[in-house]
């Protein structure tokens, strides 16, 4: 996504950081695996959280440069917008949220809210608001709260307990959620963030952000898409149920007896899961593309 009024080259200084990055990890993972040193699971767990986040927003700052934005500005957003955004959405869950069958849509709608509050408080000084400045810098907040969150979720996976009893630490669990988290890094909160971003700075006026009906369903939308992202196992769960699903396993289940899945259960459960995180994807990905292109000239000829 080159800005077309930019003639050099874009930089490549995120194929390094990826380079150097992953090699780094790797040799802490193996260091770690070989001596049994604890005490090099932080650098594991940070390396691994904020290899592929710190990598996109640098890919983002190589490929596009703006008059207003710097880079200080967008390590900021990174750093304080997305710690910020943890702090806001973990404490905002405890109060407001409850289990049920619409956890994730609140989740969804609590997390993309409190990154958009961080994203206005870092962005509350610039002299003005262009489209592509608000998709970096929004982009930037989201990746910094996935960073933070993938830490904190690694962290997790590392501890085995059994009814609050901890029975050790599984180096292979962390990595495995590490990888996983990594892979799907990019097509997560930086996106979404991203286009609520672009969208909020579209809306502005002058030097003032406003909250405009554009950016309320927008909102709304990539708040959705963050709830089924999170969803998309249970959803996963019940298509493969409906499709394979028998009367004796239903019986089964009732009575809290259910036998191994079916190697078509498993085929037709991960197609389900992987298709359906693709499909999200392309939605948020085309939404990126439209606010990037369509909104940003439409901006600049004053018609936004």
């Amino acid at each position: 996504m080159n800005d077309p009024g930019i003639g050099t080259r874009p930089r490549r200084h995120w194929r390094s950081v990826l380079i150097t990055g992953l090699v780094l990890w790797l040799a802490s993972l193996v260091i770690t695996a070989v001596t049994g040193d604890t005490n090099l699971v932080p650098t594991v767990i940070l390396l691994g959280s904020f290899l592929v986040p710190v990598t996109a927003v640098i890919w983002y700052l190589d490929h596009y440069q703006s008059e207003t934005l710097t880079p200080s500005m967008v390590v900021r957003a990174f750093v304080l917008g997305g710690l910020l955004g943890v702090l806001a959405a973990s404490v905002l869950e405890a109060w407001l949220l409850a289990e049920g069958a619409l956890v994730s849509l609140g989740i969804g709608l609590v997390e993309e809210g409190a990154k958009a509050l961080a994203l206005v408080w870092i962005a509350r000084s610039l002299p003005h608001y262009r489209v592509r400045d608000g998709v970096v810098l929004g982009a930037a907040v989201g990746f910094g709260f996935a960073a933070f969150e993938s830490s904190g979720y690694a962290f997790n996976a590392l501890i085995i307990q059994q009814n609050g009893v901890l029975l050790g630490l599984s180096l292979p669990n962390m990595v495995y959620t590490e990888l996983v988290r990594g892979v799907l890094a990019p097509t997560g909160h930086g996106l979404w963030t991203g286009i609520l971003g672009g969208v909020l700075f579209s809306s502005a006026r002058g030097s003032r952000l406003r909250l405009s009906l554009r950016v309320i369903v927008t909102y709304l939308v990539v708040s959705i898409l963050h709830a089924l992202w999170d969803s998309m196992q249970s959803i996963a769960l019940l298509v493969t149920d409906l499709i394979t699903g028998s009367p004796a396993l239903h019986i089964a289940a009732v009575y809290g007896v259910l036998p191994p899945p079916t190697p078509r259960q498993v085929d037709v459960y991960l197609a389900c899961q992987w298709g359906g995180l693709l499909v999200l994807s392309l939605i948020g990905f085309s939404m990126l593309v439209l606010v990037w292109r369509w909104l940003s000239v439409r901006q600049a000829l004053g018609r936004a």
